[in-house]
């Protein structure tokens, strides 16, 4: 709901004639102009009441490699300009009208579960068409379309007919002021690429252009004349298009298309035709249309989640208190002054992590961090942690309170919670606003999700029934099956790093997903830390309240436990592999991945990097470096022999070396050669588990994808052949050190560079890696960065590559090769890891 003025599609200038070439070239500024002038108009078929005669029939389109169904409903109506207190009005009555429906649709149905995967409906501005579109799109399983449709529309129509409530008035009027309000306050930290696109579509489309201050004053100078007829009023014309559909005087959709695919999966049956016709779609909306319908029930929402006299009563049994952070000095505070970051740990074990900044006025940031992610899950429960994960935000409920309550209280305190789990931590993220005391409602949410998370079968079937069908959709992607197939070769099969197959699925329970998850969830395994522009009393009051009164678990050893992690050793048929897709369009993808050291130092083999004495005299004996130019300066050469013993080293080095290494693929691969149309070198280093890996990733041509494989290796090996130069560095450092100073304004990134600053799970971590990073990034030379490169495994028995190749030739081998796999290794080979709205997935460019 940020700035519900801004609209949601871009929009490109046109003429874009300077005002001096415009001068100097009047003859070439003529003939654009005739250009123009006959450049034929675009030809509207409004959706207004007697526009045309004769409705649509629905267009369906097929497609053997489309998983889901979906359809969209169009509506297109003239742009209605906002440059009157009025029309502004109108805006905002419509932004409550679509919210409410929204929040009706994604609560309701999610509490069970719904035929559909998603409703939406969106209503917007688009300058580059020259019209107001409306768009209602649905998608769902094959074998559940009839029933989301007929949700669909039966909720519109529902809505139409009632209007909303008056709490659902307040509620989303005031949601709406504050989120307006706190844009206002981000004025100075809004991008000019952000503001220029606003002020271009906003001009293009004949609005009055306002910044962030004078659209709040005057959205705020409107709210108070809106009411509850008007609202409902406004709103119901949007919606006419489909509650009226098939109904003289409603307007026409302009078009209504359906995208489906050719074949699906059938239990016990296997991949069959899918079939659809026009009629079946026209006969299941009017079938929806005449569903009963009542009028919505007024929800109680909670203003808050632990009531004072809770909290009194968790202090009183378990009094809450700050502990030594360190106990060698003994300082319950450890505040670092150059950084701002201050250190905490509680009485239960729980250590935290925070910082005061302004650079996001009332706003903040709040992250739990849980060591174990989906390395923990055994061999008995493959795929146990991320759909636990999955199934207790499905759920989305804690203690008495329902799904629904839950989100509202989230909706009026301006929350927005997500939690993700990855191949190594469970992570929950709050954002939330200052005001209103939205960051204490952020905390009572945290803690209850500690201490009172409700597990429910339904929500477990939800999760289950998600990720099975993400495990179907994966051979019809290109990209992730030749991706998903390298993976799988390279990590020796291990399912933690994909998708769970449907095997593992069917053999988890509610109860195994519940204490996967909820094992992790131990005091001494969890770190918190917050950025935001808060005061350090109200801050550690929050900390006190409600995280000191968490009851204190242990186990950090049992929860950080994992079977080791190993890359395939050489094996001539799975080093080099292919995959095929039948489609219409030819196209190739491809992936290089090896072996790498983690963050640390630390290897797969067992090799602590930073202790070892060898590392950089066995470097030696591979390359000779030539004679610095210049002696360096005895401060120079201190900080160079800093960053060799700081824990950073080689997260530093190989950050250098693949900004270096990706410029050469460009360069060469791309621009001299040809060969590909998209070309990256990208690095995946944990920060627990002892290994991680580098990978390719390629976008060529049928015809030219194995010559740009054959070079991108060429590039990769070719570091040694061919010396890193001094720009090459340079160039590389001052990339990465404009990033950083680009970033630094943001709540998110201190939160990334703060995050393990106190786990036990990363004993390297400390604050000298938040402080030193610029001295170290400046210090480091092209010696460091080849002592990194020379722990990247690129011989040709470490390499591992998979080509995908798309066309209307290449489907009979994928056919025989995808059924052999499956066969082969109970169905692991066929899928990659893809995941909705979560980090969890490891995809290859990771």
């Amino acid at each position: 709901m940020a700035n519900f003025l801004v609209p949601k599609l871009s929009v490109g200038l046109s003429n874009a004639l300077s005002s001096e070439r415009a001068q100097a070239n009047g003859e070439k500024k003529k003939i654009r102009k005739e250009r123009h002038a006959v450049r034929p108009p675009v030809q509207h078929n409004w959706s207004i009441p007697g526009s045309y005669a004769d409705s649509k029939s629905p267009q369906i389109f097929q497609h053997e490699l489309l998983q889901n169904f979906s359809i969209n409903m169009f509506c297109k109506i003239p742009v209605n300009k906002v440059r009157t207190y009025g029309d502004l009005r109108n805006v905002l009555m419509k932004r409550i009208f679509l919210s409410a429906l929204h929040f009706r649709i994604n609560t309701r149905y999610q509490s069970s579960n719904p035929p559909f995967t998603s409703v939406e409906l969106d209503h917007s501005d688009s300058g580059r068409e020259g019209c107001t579109v409306t768009t209602l799109t649905v998608t769902a399983e094959p074998q559940n379309w009839r029933n989301a449709i007929k949700v669909a529309v039966q909720e519109v129509r529902r809505l139409k007919e009632f209007g909303v409530t008056n709490g659902e008035l307040a509620r989303y009027l005031d949601a709406l002021l504050k989120d307006s309000e706190q844009l206002a306050s981000m004025i100075d930290n809004i991008s000019s690429v952000d503001n220029l696109d606003f002020v271009m579509e906003s001009d293009s489309l004949g609005h009055t252009v306002m910044d962030q201050r004078q659209g709040h004053e005057s959205l705020v100078a409107v709210a108070g004349t809106i009411s509850l007829e008007e609202v409902n009023s406004v709103g119901a014309e949007v919606l006419e298009f489909i509650s009226d559909y098939g109904k003289p005087s409603a307007p026409q959709p302009a078009a209504i298309v359906a995208c489906v695919p050719k074949k699906v999966h059938i239990d016990g049956i296997g991949e069959t035709e899918f079939k659809i016709e026009p009629e079946e779609i026209l006969a299941s909306i009017e079938a929806g249309l005449k569903e009963p319908i009542e009028a919505e029930p007024e929800l109680e929402i909670p203003k808050e989640l632990i009531s004072s006299e809770q909290l009194q009563e968790l202090s009183l049994q378990q009094p809450p208190s700050f502990i030594p952070v360190d106990q060698e000095k003994k300082m319950t505070k450890v505040y670092d002054e150059e950084t701002g970051i201050i250190q905490r740990r509680l009485s239960n074990g729980i250590p935290v992590n925070y910082k005061i900044s302004k650079s996001e006025a009332n706003s903040g940031v709040m992250r739990l961090i849980v060591g174990g992610g989906r390395a923990a899950e055994s061999a008995e429960s493959k795929g146990a942690v991320i759909v636990g994960v999955r199934t207790l935000s499905e759920g989305g409920r804690v203690g008495n309170f329902t799904r629904e309550q839950v989100e509202l209280f989230c909706v009026n305190h301006l929350i927005n919670c997500s939690l993700e789990s990855t191949e190594e931590f469970i992570s929950m993220e709050f954002r939330f606003t200052l005001r209103d005391n939205g960051m204490r409602a952020a905390f009572q949410l945290l803690h209850m999700v500690l201490e009172h998370s409700v597990w429910l079968e339904d929500a477990f079937d939800r999760a289950k029934q998600l990720y099975l069908s993400y495990y179907r959709s994966i051979p019809k992607s290109l990209e992730r099956s030749t991706a998903h197939k390298l993976m799988l070769a390279m990590l020796d099969g291990d399912e933690r790093f994909v998708e769970p197959t449907p095997n593992s699925l069917q053999q988890l329970t509610l109860e195994q997903v519940k204490e996967a998850v909820m094992n992790q969830f131990v005091c001494d395994n969890m770190e918190v830390s917050i950025v935001g522009d808060f005061s350090e009393e109200d801050i550690e009051s929050c900390i006190l309240e409600y995280l000191g009164t968490v009851r204190e678990r242990k186990g950090s050893e049992r929860a950080q436990k994992y079977s080791p992690i190993l890359f395939r050793p050489y094996t001539a048929d799975l080093q080099h592999q292919q995959v095929f897709l039948k489609d219409t369009d030819e196209r190739a993808c491809a992936y290089v991945a090896g072996p790498a050291p983690n963050r640390w130092g630390f290897t797969f083999e067992g090799k602590n990097l930073l202790e070892s004495d060898s590392t950089v005299s066995t470097f030696g004996e591979h390359v000779k470096f030539e004679e610095q130019p210049q002696e360096l300066e005895n401060s120079d050469k201190d900080m160079q022999g800093k960053l060799r013993t700081h824990p950073l080293f080689f997260a530093i080095t190989m950050g250098l070396l693949q900004e270096i290494i990706n410029s050469r693929l460009f360069t060469t691969v791309r621009d001299s050669l040809g060969l590909t149309y998209d070309v990256s070198f990208e690095l995946n280093l944990f920060d627990r588990l002892k290994l991680g890996w580098y990978v390719i990733s390629v976008t060529s041509t049928p015809g030219k994808v194995h010559k740009a494989v054959d070079a991108c290796k060429n590039v990769l090996k070719g570091l040694l052949s061919s010396r890193i130069a001094p720009r090459e560095l340079d160039r590389a450092r001052r990339t990465l050190l404009m990033r950083h100073e680009a970033e630094i304004k943001s709540n998110a990134y201190w939160l990334g560079l703060m995050a393990h600053l106190q786990a036990t799970s990363v004993p390297r971590k400390d604050i000298s890696c938040i402080k030193d990073l610029i001295s170290l990034y400046e210090a480091a030379t092209i010696e460091d960065v080849y002592i990194a490169y020379e722990q990247l495994k690129v011989d040709d028995n470490s390499l591992f590559s998979c080509i995908g190749v798309a066309g209307s030739q290449a489907g009979e081998v994928a056919t025989g090769s995808v059924v052999l796999e499956e066969e082969s290794v109970e169905g692991l080979q066929n899928i990659i890891q893809v995941g909705r709205g979560s980090s969890t997935m490891t995809r290859p460019t990771t």
